[in-house]
């Protein structure tokens, strides 16, 4: 009985420790987090001092090699996107987000630091890069929200009816994160001195830097602004 007390006196305490422990867990090993950490062990250096085959890290304003990809929502010129389509479903007493649509699209591209190039070449199958980008658009819709015009044209470009049964809106919301040209964002990689195949303009030299990914090291990509932080070299 005494034990029984005392184990009821601690329960409290018990709960609100482990709540914090999974609290702690779900912050320190989210993506955001992962790719954070371990872009500031990696050292930041400008493109001319780049070493070969050295783990290392840029940080730059990405430029379009080929005709920019599209935002789905946003129609803003890009190098890279991802978007996300969920529907709000009930189950019961309960409901939860289910994601419906999910796209990723990258394209090759350079970042540009001080007037000096360095070419990324992104790979989806099999994929050779992780990345984070910040979301950028939202849309949503529901009972008494009604789609707007774009919202509408891109579920229908998508094949998905914004209306239920009896005519109301559904619960559905959006998200999209992209690289835009022009925008800062950091890739580490391993570095690589590469022979030109074609001239880039206003570009005078032979050789190109890039950032590749190896078995063990992929590429990480993202438009993080505290992602810059790290040891300098």
């Amino acid at each position: 009985m005494i034990l029984v007390i005392a184990i009821n006196s601690y329960l409290p305490l018990l709960i609100i420790v482990i709540i914090g422990i999974v609290g702690f867990c779900v912050y320190y090993f989210n993506p955001k987090q992962v790719i954070l950490r371990t872009l500031s062990k990696i050292p930041n250096r400008s493109i001319g001092s780049l070493r070969s085959n050295k783990l290392t890290k840029i940080t730059g304003k990405a430029l379009h090699v080929k005709a920019a990809l599209i935002a789905p929502l946003s129609k803003r010129k890009c190098v890279f996107y991802t978007m996300k389509i969920e529907k709000k479903v009930s189950t019961g007493k309960s409901s939860h987000w289910k994601t419906i649509i999910k796209e990723e699209k990258v394209q090759d591209f350079f970042i540009d630091k001080d007037g000096e190039y360095v070419i990324i070449k992104p790979v989806q199958n099999p994929k050779n890069f992780i990345s984070y980008l910040v979301t950028d658009q939202t849309a949503s819709s529901g009972t008494f929200n009604e789609p707007t015009p774009e919202f509408e044209s891109l579920l229908n470009r998508y094949n998905i009816d914004s209306s239920g049964f009896f005519g109301f809106n559904k619960q559905l919301r959006y998200t999209e994160g992209i690289i835009e040209i022009g925008e800062t964002i950091t890739v580490s990689g391993i570095a690589k001195w590469k022979q030109l195949s074609e001239p880039i303009p206003e570009y005078t030299y032979s050789k190109i830097a890039a950032l590749d990914s190896t078995d063990k090291q992929k590429l990480i990509i993202t438009d993080l602004p505290m992602a810059n932080v790290s040891r300098h070299k």
